[in-house]
């Protein structure tokens, strides 16, 4: 037979190997998230990590698969594991890129949910899943839709708008002006990918920050800088080249 457990047990009922066990569990699990820095994979990552960690709202924009977002979700776990930071918001333009699959079921942020996946993937494989899923319960990671945004103040975070080019100028005004006391902000987007009728919030910023010399970094990607895949930049350069 196994090793059987005492029957001394503690205040809170459990033997006291179990809590031993629970222990090390968790002391182990400290230990392993320990990854090692973002590295950076071409020049123009290099000045997208410079900006995160110099300027306190950075403007990303550029084709898919140039780490846009997978940056800025890694980034802001890094800063929440280290306790930089008590709160990561995640916010996106409730806009679909294609035909919409009719409504999802749930709350407002359970709604909000599959459009945050891959910030979502990205902070899980950082942090773990299990920190992850106690963050959210704690609010300490907050899915912030568009629709319930207006009056927040947004204090002490990392503020990461995703697919900003989907915003009406409207609605970007509304994000920016959430913006409080100690936030580091990031707004990213893929000007050529708006599925917008109107003007796109993304572009009236980028406008706003280069017309009146505004102290706010707008890095910008090429084709050249596509590190997700082979295929991904050779799709993104032939649709490019269709101009499709």
């Amino acid at each position: 037979m196994g090793k059987q457990f005492s029957r001394k047990r503690r205040k809170d009922g459990l033997p006291l190997e179990a809590a031993e066990i629970i222990q090390f569990k968790a002391a182990k699990f400290v230990a392993e998230r320990a990854p090692p820095p973002i590295r950076a994979l071409n020049p123009r990552q290099s000045e997208y990590l410079a900006a995160l960690g110099s300027s306190q709202q950075v403007v990303v924009i550029g084709p898919a698969g140039t780490g846009k977002t997978w940056i800025a979700a890694t980034h802001a776990a890094d800063l929440y594991r280290k306790g930089r930071i008590s709160r990561i918001v995640l916010t996106r333009p409730n806009v679909p890129c294609g035909r919409s699959l009719g409504f999802f079921p749930g709350s407002l942020e359970q709604k909000f949910a599959p459009w945050a996946t891959p910030v979502v993937d990205a902070i899980k494989e950082r942090i773990g899943a299990p920190a992850y899923e106690i963050a959210l319960k704690n609010g300490d990671i907050e899915m912030a839709p568009f629709e319930v945004m207006r009056g927040r103040t947004f204090k002490n975070a990392f503020v990461l708008l995703d697919e900003a080019q989907n915003t009406t100028v409207s609605e970007i005004k509304t994000f920016l002006t959430r913006v409080g006391e100690d936030c580091l902000t990031v707004v990213n987007g893929d000007v050529s990918q708006c599925d917008l009728r109107e003007s796109s919030g993304l572009r009236a910023i980028i406008d706003l920050i280069r017309s009146r010399t505004l102290p706010v970094p707008v890095i910008e990607f090429t084709m050249d800088d596509i590190v997700r895949s082979g295929v991904c930049g050779m799709w993104v350069r032939a649709f490019e080249e269709a101009r499709l």
